[in-house]
């Protein structure tokens, strides 16, 4: 199934005085980070959308200096499109809320969370929320202990990438010394967890809504980089394939989730099932991609939203009155 509009849905015209209200909208997009074609592939088709739907947009390819784009900035509000470091980690956010321009997503708090892999499992554990269980890993000595203490497979993440990028799944204790040798080049924090054999789902996300969810399967060892954005084999099933109350169940761990991490509007939750039947969650997306691939715009529709109308959903709660 692939991500474009379904002609089954109507093209969305937003109420004209909607759209005034928006002002000029700037779509951050790009940036510097290791997502920033994907980012520039989400701006686009955000901007379309927004486009099309009659709002005075344009895109902004965000590069070098944040605080640049509030220096003298020419637009009412920010779609952030901006996906990894800078854009998705509260960066961006606190920066424009300094300067009182309203933004898209989640807050600075709740992005800089969700960003940092580690720290949001402590906050679910915490919470009481089923997550995989982990270990940060600091040096290649700790190999063996955690191996022990985990047991194999494992999957190491680098705590602050997004899109899957230097995701590992090891078996072994050297196999394990390799992949964190790798992540570690990539952040300073490293996240070694627990491998949840089973079927993946992703819980989409919209203004307090749990959207339809998604099943996700590949013939990768897992939904890498590659499968996301580049391969046509990935299959997405919707209906997820669970029962009614499954489902049910999955999309209110993925609102638990969502809430205890403090994120707003918009966003997508990642799980894991395992071969008894139980949920784990594995992390919070506050600035999911948006392209021909991507999950979100997905759900929307199979929810009978089309791109246009979720994007403009998404940036009509940045103005004042949006929770009236």
């Amino acid at each position: 199934m692939s991500d474009t509009h379904h002609n089954d849905i109507a093209a969305y015209q937003a109420d004209p005085a909607l759209t005034r209200r928006f002002g000029r909208v700037a779509v951050f997009m790009g940036g510097d980070s290791a997502e920033r074609e994907v980012s520039l592939k989400s701006g686009k088709a955000v901007l379309s959308a927004l486009q099309s739907a009659g709002v005075d947009a344009f895109g902004v390819d965000v590069r070098g200096c944040l605080l640049k784009t509030v220096e003298d900035p020419d637009f009412d509000r920010v779609f952030i499109a901006l996906h990894g470091r800078g854009g998705e980690d509260g960066t961006i956010q606190a920066i424009l809320a300094q300067a009182g321009i309203p933004y898209t997503g989640s807050e600075m708090l709740a992005s800089a969370l969700a960003m940092d892999k580690l720290r949001t499992k402590y906050v679910f554990e915490g919470c009481g929320l089923p997550t995989p269980r982990f270990r940060a890993m600091a040096s290649v000595e700790e190999a063996k202990k955690i191996i022990r203490e985990l047991r194999a497979p494992l999957s190491v993440k680098p705590a602050h990438e997004g899109s899957s990028i230097g995701i590992r799944k090891v078996t072994t204790e050297a196999e394990l010394v390799e992949a964190y040798t790798e992540a570690a080049a990539m952040d300073d924090l490293v996240l070694v967890e627990e491998w949840i054999e089973g079927p993946e789902f992703t819980v989409s996300l919209l203004q307090d809504r749990a959207l339809p969810a998604i099943g996700l399967s590949t013939d990768h060892v897992f939904y890498d980089y590659d499968a996301k954005y580049l391969a046509d084999d990935t299959n997405y099933r919707i209906p997820c394939g669970l029962a009614p109350d499954d489902e049910v169940r999955l999309q209110q761990l993925a609102q638990d989730a969502f809430r205890v991490v403090g994120c707003r509007t918009w966003g997508r939750v990642d799980i894991m099932q395992d071969a008894d039947g139980q949920f784990w969650l594995l992390e919070v997306n506050t600035v999911p991609g948006m392209t021909d691939h991507s999950l979100v715009p997905m759900a929307a529709r199979a929810a009978g939203i089309s791109f246009e109308e979720l994007v403009v959903r998404i940036l009509r709660d940045t103005l004042e009155d949006a929770n009236d």
